[in-house]
């Protein structure tokens, strides 16, 4: 990488991080302390208070995605960390469930990802994509392992109102990030052509990898309404889980970087893509089997641990490779579009994987929740088999502009300025 892509992905790694820690702080004991406000002792409305943020993000990650083409990314991400920060403090400040209700909606308003993304696609070039989508990845993957640990001691310092205080702090620290560590946009917003959402939807490659999003997250939320339990029965207590969850996710960043970049270089992104997710189908199938039987062997530890070290494996190559596909796929101009479009169905796969993961396992027990899961990672592979990896386009070296949008390159949340690269 070079210097400005270094800085471009450390900076707008840290943001989704920033962000990220916020929401994964609430989660592990939101239901606990939701149900201690007034009207608290609905489940449903403690789960549409959960759940609604996914909802609120869904539907907006298409229109900022476009906006980003059409106004500039920073412009987009701060005024979507501001919306995220408005509804962290309302949720500070919720008496009671509704109010809990309409914070978690504002957060989810701040739909960011789309933007975030295609500006890290704009900074980068195609051969380094996929290493700065997995920066930005391990910092995901990262904040939700250090938020297991970290998340039941500061819910017993500061409460529910505390911890969405402190997501929107961060909040706002990923707007100074923006303002003054992220480089400034490197393609002009003015003289183009403007992408559209019927143009995303007709390209076949790209719709591929949006159902591939789709089914990752709903996959990847679902299991862990049975997982936990798993791991009880195995003999861990639920404070212990981060001493397998940790591990799992750290070991699994070492085997992305042995094998998906340099197979990539070789050649070999569809085959590593391909892959990994028939490791995340045998995973399913490894989790059917300890669902299903009563066997020790079934329940070891041993055995939980590695099938979720594997999980995390092919999950990390799926989540840096796919973002990297979508941006070197899609069209410059459409490119804030093309990512609307897949963190939507992303924020929609969270979504349906929480309703109906947990519908399925009240109904149906974890067995027929891995099963389920384990046929949709077989749909995805069919799906995904006639794939091609999108070919690498010539660097350039240096691209200028001479118009610049109102503000321009002057203002760190301006336009874009001359971005010159040379190899390290």
């Amino acid at each position: 990488m070079t210097a400005t892509e270094r800085r471009a992905s450390a900076s707008l790694a840290s943001i989704f991080a920033l962000r990220m820690l916020g929401l994964f702080l609430v989660l592990p004991v939101f239901a606990l302390e939701a149900a201690k406000y007034p009207g608290g002792d609905d489940p449903a409305r403690v789960g549409l208070a959960m759940g609604i943020y996914g909802l609120t993000q869904g539907v907006l990650q298409i229109p900022f995605g476009i906006a980003s083409d059409w106004w500039g990314r920073k412009r987009v991400i701060i005024a979507g960390l501001l919306l995220f920060a408005l509804g962290s403090f309302v949720a500070t400040w919720a008496p009671d469930l509704d109010w809990l209700i309409a914070g978690r909606s504002l957060q989810g308003a701040g739909a960011i990802s789309a933007a975030v993304t295609a500006l890290l696609a704009d900074s980068t070039r195609d051969e380094v994509r996929t290493k700065a989508m997995a920066l930005v990845g391990a910092s995901i993957a990262l904040m939700f392992a250090l938020s297991l640990v970290i998340a039941p001691l500061l819910a017993g310092y500061i409460g529910l109102h505390g911890l969405f205080a402190l997501t929107g702090a961060l909040a706002l620290g990923g707007i100074a990030v923006v303002l003054w560590w992220v480089p400034p946009e490197p393609l002009d917003h003015v003289n183009r052509p403007r992408g559209s959402v019927a143009e995303v939807l007709k390209n076949t490659a790209l719709l591929r990898l949006d159902f591939g999003v789709f089914v990752l997250h709903a996959v990847q939320l679902a299991m862990w309404v049975a997982i936990p339990a798993l791991l009880v029965a195995a003999g861990l207590d639920k404070s212990q889980h981060w001493q397998v969850y940790l591990p799992a996710v750290l070991a699994s960043f070492g085997v992305m970087g042995m094998t998906l970049f340099p197979l990539e270089r070789r050649g070999y992104l569809r085959a590593v893509f391909l892959g990994a997710v028939g490791l995340v189908f045998v995973v399913q199938l490894g989790l059917l089997w300890a669902a299903s039987h009563t066997a020790p062997e079934a329940h070891s530890l041993s055995w939980l641990a590695l099938l979720l070290f594997l999980f995390f494996c092919g999950f990390n190559v799926l989540e840096a490779s796919q973002p990297s596909m979508a941006s070197r796929m899609a069209p410059a101009h459409a490119r804030g579009a093309a990512l609307g479009v897949y963190n939507t169905l992303q924020s929609l796969g969270f979504f349906a994987g929480g309703a109906v993961g947990g519908w399925v396992t009240k109904t149906h027990g974890a067995q027929g929740l891995f099963l389920l899961c384990g046929g949709l990672m077989l749909l995805w592979l069919l799906v995904a088999w006639p794939m091609r990896a999108p070919g690498r386009k010539a660097p350039t070296l240096v691209a200028s502009r001479t118009t610049l949008p109102p503000g321009g390159a002057n203002f760190p949340w301006g336009g874009p300025a001359e971005n010159s690269r040379s190899a390290d």
